[in-house]
This record gives structure tokens, C-alpha cells and sequence, in this order.
């Protein structure tokens, strides 16, 4: 037998190359190989390969040689559910997916904790002027003040009436003989007049010499009402309202229905020179419209007074036994909207305004509000230097600013009391 063990001789030395056999014929195909890993038997490192491993190498050879292997069966029946497996790695993150819709509106949060002090602010601007408080109480009584200075000269007392008549007298002794001529009238300065004196400012004006004070109040031009005007003569005391109303008047009916303060109702009083704004808002403050309307004073006399009108930019002279009180600008008339307005009697010293203002007058409506309108006129008598031409001296000129019209178109005039007899 091939396995039976012999005596191993001396090894012999070693023979020469032998030549190159010739080669053999292509064997047959092999069969499948195994899985390597199934039969492998591996040596320790570092050591010869046992006996045994060539062994087993000849007969896994063997047998892969003799083996027919059949062929491939049939798919088996579905075997049973295995096991669950288990939990697979996290898969990738998928694509955005649409907005959902608003959310419906939460509650409102607890109220947070008060936030810390804020640095101090700027001063804010001015506030606008408070209202007019109530009066005050009356104060503790003051001591009696020193006596005052002697009063100016009173007024001349009415003249009495005629007395009854006396008893006769016993007859006198006879007169000498006298000249046949009339006796000599002395005239009786016992009248009383007025005078109203208004100062075209924020200022009540005091009396001329020789007049006493009546009342102090507001300068008042004209009222109109439902279209209609009617004129105050400014040298009447009627143009001294002492108290001052935006509409100073209500309108009535026959049904026995009165109405204050009808948006037509208007009121026009005398200004202070104050420049106007035509762009403004009309006034609605009773404090910044008090401010715009001029103050005036009504005294009495017994002086007969009458103004006098030059036509020129010179004041005139009083006539004779008269003596001047003031000077100023011939004032005529007023106009607003429509064809409402009002005019001066040219005798009252109403017509003679000692300041010349443009616009004269403020307008007041009913609504409550005044203003200056472009619309309201003044009327005043024009300067005529020129009597050889009368009425036509200046006719079409036109002035402009202040000193033109004062120097060139608006006459002057003089008011002037009569001297004591």
C-alpha cells in the first residue's frame, strides 16, 4: 500500500533540470467551489503546516471530483413570519412640506413686571393759555385810605324851574332916565352831551378835559341779521357795549321762538391795527379774540362838540369859541358780504378816528368764531387839494402801503368842543 510506512534513506544529491514535458490536454471543467472559508485550515503562524492539513486537502479534493450535484430544486413553500427585526437606522430627512394654516389666536400672556425708570424727558413746550378761573373770594376789609385829593369842578347844575311869583313890593322912587337899548343876552351853558372816546387798542382810553367818565367797554361798528345791517354811530354812546358777546343779540319770530346765535348772525367790532392773516383759521378762543377788539369810554360833558372834515392831509381848525379835542382819519362807512353795512354821520366825532388802521374792523358769526375777510371794506373821505377841480382831483389813482394812503389819499379831520361862555 501507498500509505505503508518505509525506511527513508540518505537523501542523494540533487539531479540535474530535467526537460519541459509537453503540455497535457485541457482537463475537464471542475465543479463548484465551496466557500473557502468552510474548510480552511489554517497552521499558527510561525509553524509548518501539520500532516493533517495536506490530508484534508486531499480529500475535500477527492470528493468535489466524484460529486455530481443535482439541479436546482423548486422554490420552497413560504416559510413562517420570522421574528421581528430589529429597529432600522434613521432614514433621510424628507423634503419641507407645505405651510400649514394660522394657528387661531392665543391668550394673551400674563402682565410682565414693570419695566425700569425711564430717563427723565425734555421739558414739553408751553401749554396753551388755561380758561379764566371763577372769581376769587372777597379779601378782609382794607383800611380806610387817606383822603383823596379835591375832585375836579362839577358839571353846571339844570337850571330851576321859574319860582312863584312875590309879593308887591313898595313902589320905588323913580329911576333916572336911561338910553333906549336892548339888553344883552348871556347865554345859559346848562346842556349836557356825550362823548365817546375809543382808542383803537387793548387799552380803555381816560376822558378829554372837562368831561367826567360814564362807563368803560367794547367798540362796536354794526350787527347784521339775516342779510340785513344795522350801523352804531361810533360817537353815540350805543357804540360802547360794556360787555362783550361774539353775537350780542338773538332772533325772534311771531310763534313765539327766539333763536341766540344763528350761523347768519354777525357782529362787527372796531380793531387794534393788528395785521390780518387772511390763511389762518378763523378764532375760536374768547381769550385770543379779547385781544383784537378795541376798549372805549362814554363821558358827559356840558361842552357842545362837532367834528370838522379838511379834505387834505392837513388837520383842520376849530371854528371860533371852539378849541380842538382830538385829530384824526375821515371815517365814512363799512361794508361786508351782500349788501350789508353801515355809515358815520360826518357831524359825530364817530367819523374821526384818531388812528388809521387797515383792516379797521374784525367780523364775528354766529357759529362763534371771528376773523378778518378779504371781503369786508372801510370806506374814507379822500384828500381834494385841488378845489379848482372839485370832485375830480385823484380820481383813479390807486395807493399803496400805509404811508402813501396816509400821505396822499386819506383826509384828516379835527373834533372840537365849544368853549365856555
Amino acid at each position: 500500500q501507498w500509505y505503508q510506512r518505509r525506511v527513508r534513506g540518505d537523501d542523494g544529491q540533487k539531479g540535474e533540470a530535467g526537460f519541459d514535458g509537453i503540455k497535457g490536454i485541457k482537463g475537464d471543467k471542475g465543479g463548484p467551489g465551496i466557500d473557502g472559508n468552510i474548510f480552511r485550515i489554517k497552521a499558527k503562524e510561525g509553524e509548518p503546516a501539520p500532516p493533517e492539513y495536506y490530508i484534508w486537502i486531499e480529500i475535500i479534493k477527492t470528493v468535489l471530483e466524484s460529486t455530481e450535484f443535482g439541479d436546482k430544486g423548486e422554490p420552497g413553500p413560504q416559510g413562517p413570519q420570522g421574528a421581528k427585526g430589529s429597529k432600522g437606522e434613521p432614514g433621510d430627512n424628507g423634503d419641507p412640506g407645505e405651510p400649514g394654516n394660522d394657528g387661531s389666536k392665543g391668550k394673551d400672556g400674563e402682565p410682565g413686571d414693570p419695566g425700569p425708570v425711564g430717563d427723565e424727558g425734555e421739558k414739553g413746550a408751553q401749554g396753551a393759555k388755561g380758561d379764566t378761573g371763577a372769581p376769587g373770594n372777597d379779601g378782609a376789609k382794607g383800611d380806610q385810605g387817606e383822603k383823596g385829593d379835591t375832585g375836579q369842578k362839577g358839571l353846571a347844575g339844570i337850571q330851576g324851574e321859574k319860582g312863584e311869583p312875590g309879593a308887591d313890593g313898595e313902589k320905588g322912587d323913580k329911576g333916572p332916565d336911561g338910553d333906549c337899548t336892548p339888553d344883552d343876552y348871556v347865554p345859559c351853558n346848562c346842556d349836557t352831551h356825550v362823548l365817546v372816546q375809543h382808542s383803537q387798542t387793548s387799552s380803555t382810553p381816560e376822558c378829554p378835559t372837562d368831561f367826567e367818565p360814564l362807563w368803560s367797554g367794547y367798540s362796536l361798528v354794526f350787527f347784521e341779521g339775516n342779510g340785513y345791517g344795522l350801523s352804531q354811530d361810533l360817537g353815540s354812546a350805543g357804540s360802547c357795549l360794556e360787555e362783550f358777546q361774539l353775537v350780542p343779540f338773538m332772533q325772534c319770530s311771531s310763534s313765539e321762538v327766539c333763536r341766540h346765535g344763528v350761523r347768519t348772525d354777525k357782529s362787527f367790532w372796531l380793531g387794534v391795527g393788528r395785521p390780518a392773516d387772511f390763511t389762518v383759521k378763523p378764532m375760536s378762543s374768547i381769550d385770543d379774540i379779547i385781544g383784537h377788539i378795541s376798549r372805549c369810554r362814554v363821558c358827559v360833558g356840558t361842552k357842545y362838540l362837532l367834528t370838522r372834515h379838511s379834505f387834505t392831509d392837513t388837520s383842520p381848525d376849530c371854528p371860533n369859541n371852539f378849541h380842538e379835542v382830538w385829530t384824526g382819519y375821515s371815517y365814512l362807512m363799512v361794508t361786508s358780504s351782500g349788501t350789508s353795512g353801515g355809515g358815520q354821520d360826518l357831524a359825530s366825532s364817530g367819523s374821526c378816528l384818531e388812528k388809521f388802521n387797515l383792516p379797521t374792523f374784525i367780523e364775528c358769526l354766529g357759529r362763534g368764531t371771528c376773523a378778518y375777510y378779504i371781503n369786508n371794506l372801510d370806506y374814507w373821505l379822500a384828500q381834494n387839494p385841488d378845489m379848482t377841480q372839485p370832485g375830480m382831483w385823484g380820481m383813479g389813482n390807486v395807493y399803496s402801503g400805509l404811508d402813501d394812503i396816509k400821505d396822499q389819499g386819506v383826509a384828516r379831520c379835527t373834533v372840537c368842543a365849544r368853549d365856555t361862555v
